[in-house]
């Protein structure tokens, strides 16, 4: 596993959508970091690129002084001006190759495969840093997304040699099943920044990671 894979672990913070207010969503950023989030996405599919710059701006800001990396869903361009980590893509997004050139060879890219291994297969032979499927339960932020079902991350950590991400409808409540078959990482929306205490549910996502680590010690350990 290379040093970039072993960051790619815990829980992974993607911001709502359309989210308005760059100081509610900073200080929500701000607490999901206290708790423990080690990546942060921010994911904004309006129209409104200077609010979007500035916000980006200040969740990367953010994740500097909490040590944690920061993606930007799809804007490759923005996720250059603002020097994040790197970027998240979707299967319509522009092209894995493209955006490594742009980047660098540095640069985080991670890639939705929905529920297709065959397509996280292709991402890790183009060179992907990661693959995220889902939904994995239903989600309020794509009520119609494709469903992946929990044995696909079985199967992913059997093939792959890549982490691999999961997001759908994920929350403290249900992310234990997930962690289980084999999710390196949790991609929470909802389930922490729409709580009214989005540091006490990051704490809780990533006690179950701890968990999950110590349970794996314990049995190597045998």
């Amino acid at each position: 596993m290379t040093e970039t894979g072993q960051r790619l672990r815990g829980l992974y913070a993607v911001t709502p959508d359309h989210a308005t207010d760059i100081e509610d969503l900073r200080a929500r950023a701000d607490a999901v970091l206290r708790g423990g989030a080690r990546l942060l996405q921010y994911r904004d599919k309006s129209a409104d690129l200077p609010r979007r710059e500035q916000a980006a701006r200040a969740l990367r800001a953010l994740c500097e002084l909490h040590g944690a990396l920061f993606i930007i869903n799809d804007d490759v361009a923005l996720a250059l001006r603002v020097g994040a980590h790197g970027v998240h893509l979707g299967q319509q997004d522009m092209p894995l190759a493209e955006a490594r050139a742009m980047l660098g060879r540095e640069a985080i890219i991670g890639i939705t495969c929905h529920e297709r291994l065959d397509l996280a297969l292709s991402a890790q032979a183009a060179g992907a840093d990661y693959v995220a499927f889902g939904a994995v339960y239903p989600s309020p932020t794509k009520p119609g997304a494709v469903r992946a079902p929990l044995h696909l991350f079985t199967e992913a950590r059997e093939t792959l040699s890549i982490p691999v991400c999961a997001i759908g409808g994920i929350e403290s409540g249900n992310a234990a099943a997930v962690i289980a078959a084999g999710a390196d990482m949790v991609a929470v929306v909802s389930g922490v920044f729409a709580q009214p205490d989005p540091e006490a549910e990051a704490r809780q996502l990533t006690a179950l990671y701890e968990s999950a680590r110590d349970k794996r010690q314990e049995t190597r350990d045998k």
